[in-house]
């Protein structure tokens, strides 16, 4: 509270302290800075109460008077005395510019300051304009790197008129299958087994390409090279030597055109088979080295550079993560556990080695389903090493898990919402292991990390070949449904990915430690800053 007398502070504020037998007030003096107590009794704190209603009164102001009231016909007399003296007033300015004009001293004064102010005027958004432009200058660096890094749009195949035009520049000639899946539209639908034939003839005619890179791309339409770390590696040692072969043309410069060149091999890549997520990554690592590529080194120099760079992108991002992958996940193999892996995966196959190197006594259910069987390869390898070992179809699933202890899966891509990507049939895997209430954990370079978000499995796949689920290997006299391929009322699908949602998943193993699902973009942000800084 605050007391005023000649606009000066006397009291701050009161401060009541309640004792048995008075009450004490104690008063802050502002100008004193002195604390002075007062022990009254009623009669002098009454009095005083009298004098602070007393000065309270005196601060009030005294009412302000109010006009007084005028008539109609007033109110009219003094508009129209202003309308007067405003006709009086233009009256007197139109006669000084007529005088000013007919004197003729000094006419070009005023057209001077017109001049000037509209000068002035032109001057302010040009100024503006400059300062627009500047702007823009310096943020266009900024708009090319957001676009260069965010990812490529996907080609959606139930375009007609933009897979006509993908068809003319195209080298591998494809023949769209006759009963597609209306679901699956958007993606690559392909009669396989007549690119190879084709593309094997065009070997001697296809001047731009390097022969490593082809070779590559016959290996993919074949199968002979299979698996994310592997074709993402065979990818890479092919761009290595085809930068070695490589001479700049006359009037270009390196940077340019061999960004244009790994483009081209990219994209004769994808007509053999759509790149995993892994591929695209190591992609835009290698295209980000060769942007930054000092002007001052030679073109010897700079081809040592990038390929010294491949190599260590392999030796770092996949030999060496696979090492501490397995060093970190050999930490939850003890003895006497059930492991179940679905399958092949190189990373896991490396755990179960290093286990049964170090001496731990486990056994391994290897799970697979058809068509491609590839846990049997798996199944192959551990037996010859003397891992004991079950292997059963994914069927089966649900009435072996009760003997399982933990869950090793891989991965081709891990998204940023926490989302596994990963061979057709893990989802399944990791939903079983989860009603059974058993830990499943995931094997992945971080690499493979992709900021994509993706909810299911329809949006973005690989179609394999649909004619494989017809045949069942090694039986012959099972071929019922042989000669309804070309039936249409039937569409066959053969889905290569799926997608496992975080929630069933337990951990993640990295080359950056075991985390949640839920700590995936930390490592996608990471990542991006090392390859930065690479």
């Amino acid at each position: 509270m605050k007391f005023m007398l000649n606009n000066e502070i006397l009291y701050e504020h009161i401060v009541f302290e309640f004792d048995s037998l008075d009450i004490t007030v104690l008063f802050l003096a502002l100008q004193r800075k002195v604390v002075k107590p007062a022990h009254l009794n009623s009669k002098r704190h009454e009095s005083n109460n009298n004098d602070l209603a007393e000065i309270r009164n005196d601060n009030v102001p005294a009412s302000i008077p109010q006009k007084q009231k005028t008539s109609k016909a007033e109110r009219r007399a003094i508009q129209e005395a202003q309308r007067a003296a405003k006709a009086a007033a233009k009256e007197a300015g139109l006669s000084g510019k007529s005088a000013g004009t007919g004197s003729g001293a000094n006419p070009a004064m005023p057209k001077q300051a017109k001049s000037s102010k509209v000068s002035q005027k032109k001057d302010v958004p040009q100024a503006a304009s400059t300062a627009a432009s500047e702007k823009k200058v310096t943020e266009r660096p900024s708009e090319r790197d957001r676009k260069k890094d965010a990812p490529h749009p996907r080609m959606q195949f139930d375009d007609v008129h933009r897979v006509e035009k993908a068809k003319k520049r195209a080298i591998v000639n494809q023949s769209e299958a006759r009963n597609r899946v209306e679901l699956f539209r958007h993606l690559p639908q392909y009669v396989h087994g007549t690119q190879l034939p084709g593309l094997e003839s065009k070997f001697f005619q296809l001047e731009p390409m390097h022969p490593s890179v082809y070779k590559v791309g016959l290996q993919y339409l074949s199968g002979e090279v299979s698996g994310g770390n592997g074709r993402c590696i065979a990818m890479l040692l092919a761009f290595q030597v085809a930068i070695k072969d490589y001479s700049t043309p006359p009037k270009k410069t390196l940077s340019r055109d061999l960004t244009a060149k790994i483009s081209s091999y990219v994209s004769f890549l994808i007509e053999c088979r759509p790149l995993s997520i892994s591929m695209g990554n190591a992609i835009r690592f290698l295209k980000n080295r060769i942007a930054k590529l000092p002007l001052t080194l030679s073109e010897s120099e700079a081809k040592a550079s990038l390929q010294s760079d491949i190599d260590r992108f392999i030796n770092e991002k996949i030999v060496v993560a696979d090492k501490v992958i397995v060093s970190h996940a050999i930490t939850k193999v003890r003895d006497n556990d059930v492991l179940l892996t679905y399958g092949s995966s190189s990373v896991v196959e490396m755990i179960l080695d290093h286990a049964h190197e170090l001496g731990r006594k486990f056994r391994v259910i290897v799970v697979d389903s058809r068509p491609k069987l590839e846990g049997q390869g798996l199944l192959r390898r551990l037996v010859e090493k003397g891992i004991n070992c079950t292997y059963t179809h994914i069927n089966a699933i649900s009435y072996i898990m009760h003997e399982v202890t933990r869950v090793f899966l891989g991965a081709s891509s891990i998204l940023s919402n926490g989302t596994v990507y990963s061979r057709v049939g893990t989802a399944s895997v990791a939903m079983v292991a989860h009603a059974f209430g058993i830990p499943v954990l995931v094997c992945c370079e971080a690499y493979k990390f992709h900021e994509r978000v993706q909810l299911d499995s329809i949006c973005a796949n690989e179609l394999g070949d649909p004619d494989v689920i017809l045949k069942v290997p090694g039986k012959a006299d099972l071929g019922h449904l042989k000669n309804l391929a070309d039936n249409e009322n039937l569409q066959l699908l053969n889905l290569t990915y799926d997608a496992t949602p975080s929630d069933y998943v337990s951990m993640i193993i990295t080359d950056y430690g075991m985390l949640p699902p839920t700590s995936v973009p930390v490592i996608v942000r990471e990542y991006r800053k090392e390859q930065l800084w690479i």
